[in-house]
């Protein structure tokens, strides 16, 4: 069976997909870029925001379509959408052939044998991710599902459920097998990761534990942690992060508004004074460490005052960088009974008002790393005399000298994806997923520009 795979919205939807096309891997399945040339289709889909669900709906009704033009003769559908509105999609979409929730999932594989589309219904190698990208150095560890906070704005927990942490040592031989397909960075991911832990007993593993064994387990060079409450932030964890090199100093802490009145109204855990203690802490503990964090403008009932509190707050906290996101009422949480009082211009200029500010905070930030010596992993060269030559792997130079290849990667304070990049200079040919020493010469918004170092 050849496999088609659409995989939509965040990184955790990323681990979902992976695990999923790696057991129909097993089953035999065989993944193809080309979604005409496709035996099947699998699409992932996401419900977090209306423009995510467009997406989804979208990407559904092209598979459905190629059922026509192309050689498809299936069209699977799964993710957070399909985990929400089932029923409509059915009546809806009919062309799809199957939707599956998160509970359902294990029917996949027998559902398409039953079609007699998947050949092997006895998987020959279970549970082995399928890496389904183009650098396969750089990945993700979903270390717990669902969420147990109750913030009036989110629908993840009518999608997602209650958080549930993943097995311990599933979690281990998971990461041991993303670095034999060549992992050099793993994010850990999770709704929450300072939630890991909580529902495994008073004396089971907690979030430190968790990462002082993967260190210990894998070799993996750069660990990362995306996505932590303020109040998951415990000694333990800080005092690791300070003294583990292949921790790196970063860290996503969402607080969603700066007003104390619109964090309770968010029902968010934190408030102004708790933000501010435990940032500075982690600022004490660990000075070079970049702080990332998300905010949310037109809640119901922002007023032009918490709009103003939130912009002081971000400026007096300087995150090194924050996203920023305008209000959309979600069907089924807190906030679809709250009238929806501020207009969508307003919150469209209060979004670039604070994303401006932002980006006179971020240079300041970010240019304090300006000199400094470091390390970039690389993600992609590309060969200045001929452009259209890029890739991730290549072979290396003989001389690694006058070759004018630029390379394209990250250094310890930029994620994946969501940070921005560092080209480097010089460095010969490196391969994706190699480290080059460089020198950090000039921040330009959130990119940096470095030197390979002999």
């Amino acid at each position: 069976m050849k496999l088609g795979v659409v995989s939509l919205g965040c990184d955790k939807a990323t681990v979902d997909s992976e695990r999923l096309v790696g057991d129909l891997v097993g089953h035999g399945a065989t993944v193809v870029r080309d979604l005409a040339t496709a035996d099947v289709v699998l699409i992932n889909t996401c419900g977090f925001i209306d423009a995510a669900k467009r997406e989804s709906i979208d990407a559904m009704l092209e598979a459905a379509a190629l059922k026509v033009s192309g050689s498809v003769k299936a069209v699977v559908a799964v993710g957070c959408l399909v985990q929400r509105y089932a029923d409509d999609l059915k009546k809806e979409i009919p062309e799809v052939d199957l939707f599956l929730g998160f509970s359902d999932l294990h029917k996949l594989a027998p559902a398409l044998a039953e079609r007699g589309l998947l050949a092997d219904p006895i998987a020959a190698h279970p549970g082995v991710r399928r890496y389904l990208g183009d650098g396969p150095h750089v990945r993700y560890l979903k270390i717990s599902e669902g969420c147990d906070h109750t913030c009036a704005f989110c629908a993840i927990p009518l999608m997602r459920g209650k958080h549930r942490s993943e097995p311990f040592q599933r979690l281990i031989r998971e990461a041991q097998q993303l670095e034999e397909q060549g992992a050099r960075e793993i994010n850990l991911v999770a709704q929450d990761l300072g939630h890991y832990g909580r529902d495994l007993g008073r004396d089971g593993p907690k979030l430190p534990d968790l990462l002082q064994a993967l260190l210990r387990e894998t070799s993996v060079p750069w660990f990362r942690m995306l996505y932590v409450y303020s109040a998951g932030l415990s000694e333990r964890l800080v005092e690791l992060m300070a003294s583990e090199s292949r921790v790196v100093p970063y860290i996503d802490i969402p607080i969603q508004h700066g007003s104390d009145r619109m964090l309770e109204r968010m029902r968010r855990p934190e408030r102004q004074d708790t933000i501010r203690r435990k940032v500075a802490w982690l600022r004490e503990a660990i000075p070079d460490i970049a702080i990332r964090s998300t905010a949310i403008v037109g809640f119901p009932g922002e007023t032009e005052d918490d709009f103003r509190t939130l912009s002081d707050f971000a400026e007096e906290m300087s995150f090194e960088r924050l996203g920023v996101f305008t209000y959309s009422p979600q069907e089924g949480t807190r906030a679809m009974d709250y009238e929806d009082d501020v207009p969508d211009e307003v919150k469209a200029a209060r979004q670039e008002e604070l994303l401006e500010l932002q980006r006179a905070i971020s240079a300041e930030r970010l240019g304090r790393y300006v000199g400094r010596e470091t390390l970039v992993l690389v993600d992609e060269f590309t060969d200045l005399a001929s452009p259209e030559l890029t890739g991730t792997a290549v072979p290396l130079s003989p001389t690694g000298e006058g070759t004018g290849v630029r390379h394209t990667g990250r250094v310890p304070w930029q994620a994946d994806d969501v940070d921005g990049v560092t080209y480097v200079k010089q460095g010969g040919w490196a391969r994706g997923g190699e480290f080059l020493r460089v020198r950090i010469e000039d921040c330009e918004d959130i990119d940096f520009h470095a030197t390979a170092l002999p």
